[in-house]
């Protein structure tokens, strides 16, 4: 059970970064280490990529473990409570995620999705080699890991 008062919940859950979060914040350093230079949130293409190539017609989203219900991630934990409510909230960000995805592709982009998880630890360096090498060569869409 919840220790917060449902108004509380809704507060602190309100204040949860939508852009420019630690994952986000962590490739986009590395990258622009590598030289390669982005825009951040394109709010004129589907979903926001968190980082868009232009040049290459190749966007990357780098998503929250927790909040696109990574399916059999350590960190994609299920809430106890309300447990409806976030059973229809995550299912209903993945639907919106593939409509993102198939929108893009349909428009000529190339989509890279980088998982929070990846860019964690012993992951990390693997995880900006990986898509150092997608971004020499995207493909229509890839997740990492």
């Amino acid at each position: 059970m919840d220790h917060l008062e449902l108004s509380a919940r809704s507060r602190l859950m309100a204040k949860v970064r939508h852009r420019d979060t630690k994952p986000e914040l962590i490739l986009r350093s590395a990258l622009h280490r590598l030289g390669y230079r982005y825009r951040v949130n394109q709010r004129r293409l589907p979903g926001s990529p968190d980082l868009v190539f232009a040049g290459r017609r190749a966007v990357i989203f780098v998503h929250g473990c927790f909040w696109h219900d990574h399916s059999g991630c350590k960190f994609a934990t299920k809430p106890k409570s309300q447990v409806e409510f976030w059973s229809e909230k995550f299912r209903a960000n993945k639907e919106r995620d593939q409509r993102n995805y198939a929108a893009l592709k349909a428009d000529g982009w190339k989509t890279l999705v980088v998982w929070e998880c990846s860019l964690k630890g012993v992951n990390l360096s693997k995880t900006i080699e990986q898509t150092e090498e997608w971004l020499i060569r995207p493909t229509t869409y890839r997740e990492l890991p």
